[in-house]
């Protein structure tokens, strides 16, 4: 007689039919292909969804600059070790014009021209600040690029401005805003999201953002955070909530363009005390990455997050189902504080790609090819 082992990885195998066959998969399906497939063949199958989707062999980056406008945050995320709650104002900071004009002006010198502006849940920072703001960097620096915010920003934003998140997003984009990082989805569990951010708007907001976002044609992404309190079953369930949110985009708007997954950090966080047993191994951090790719089939990339795991894995994970290694990061914060400890520049991440055994190309938040300020020795 078979165990149930056998039998639940016999029926995982039988659903590679299915996937070759493109027929949907339900969460079940996606739970059961996650716990009991042979891990080769879980791999094999997203490497070959990545090469039907992205038939090139080629592996995306960008330069862009991760700029955190303040680390004052009423979130209260459990998982943070960079932002300061109200208690601690004195130390906060709001970053001035000048400071800005310092890490764009060394932005463009290093070949980048995209900014990832992100901050905290501000109690005082109402749109008319993000308006100012953006229309002056637009104007000083019209060729900069601005992938700004995130859905609970933008929520927080629109609360506190007592506006709509429509009319917010609308006065964003008129004001210079380009594109919308997945920012603060982490898992899409309301049961989660209380736990581990009390502060934070709920995770049917995110959705809300974003989808208000895509009607506006607003190009965005969608991440992940993983490896905290989330059951697997509530990981996989994230992704068929963003598949469903993607299908459900206007023709002819972008919607997610790429989604990226990474291992929570936690260290010297609240969390660390709590998750001190906890483990994320390379295989299950690969497994992460086929998975996403096998079930977010309407989104075109899957992103590497080699801050996280580092760039011996992420080459794994390029034969895994992903087809983007994201960006150098020339400024990053946040993940870092919670001990994220891996670093990259321009010759590093071409030669990661290329040891991969792919050819790289330079892209725009959009994924379009990007060539303005590109050094001449990386032609």
């Amino acid at each position: 007689m078979k165990s149930p082992n056998d039998l639940n990885k016999r029926e995982a195998l039988e659903l590679l039919e299915k996937i070759d066959s493109k027929q949907e998969l339900t969460l079940e399906d996606t739970v059961l292909l996650y716990n009991h497939l042979p891990v080769a063949a879980l791999l094999s199958a997203a490497n070959d969804i990545r090469f039907k989707i992205n038939p090139k062999r080629a592996v995306s980056w960008q330069i862009d600059r991760n700029i955190n406008y303040t680390n004052l945050c009423i979130s209260g995320c459990k998982f943070c070790n960079f932002h300061l709650p109200l208690s601690k104002r004195e130390k906060s900071y709001i970053l001035t014009l000048d400071e800005y004009r310092k890490k764009i002006d060394e932005l463009f010198s290093l070949g980048g021209d995209q900014i990832l502006l992100q901050g905290g849940l501000h109690p005082q920072l109402r749109i008319e600040y993000f308006e100012d703001l953006f229309t002056t960097l637009k104007r000083e620096y019209p060729n900069l690029k601005l992938n700004a915010l995130g859905p609970p920003e933008v929520a927080h934003i629109a609360r506190i401005s007592k506006i709509t998140v429509k009319e917010t997003l609308q006065r964003l984009i008129s004001a210079g805003l380009d594109s919308l990082p997945g920012a603060g989805a982490e898992i899409l569990s309301e049961r989660v999201r209380k736990v581990l951010s009390p502060g934070k708007p709920s995770a049917q907001s995110w959705i809300e953002v974003m989808e208000e976002a895509h009607r506006l044609h607003l190009g965005t992404t969608a991440t992940m955070v993983y490896g905290g309190i989330e059951t697997i079953p509530e990981r996989l369930q994230h992704l068929h909530t963003l598949k469903a949110i993607q299908e459900r985009r206007e023709p002819g708007a972008p919607g997610f363009r790429a989604f990226i997954a990474w291992p929570m950090q936690i260290k010297g966080t609240k969390l660390e005390g709590v998750l001190k047993e906890r483990a994320i191994s390379p295989i299950e951090h690969l497994k992460m990455v086929a998975i996403s790719r096998i079930v977010l089939t309407n989104i075109p990339h899957i992103q590497v997050s080699w801050l996280t795991i580092g760039k011996e894995l992420a080459k794994v994970a390029l034969h895994s189902g992903a087809d983007d290694m994201g960006s150098i990061m020339i400024e990053e914060n946040v993940v870092s504080s919670a001990g994220a400890r891996f670093k990259s520049n321009r010759e590093e991440m071409i030669e990661t790609i290329k040891e991969a055994g792919f050819e790289w190309w330079l892209r725009n938040q959009d994924y379009t090819p990007y060539t303005p300020h590109l050094p001449t020795d990386l032609h």
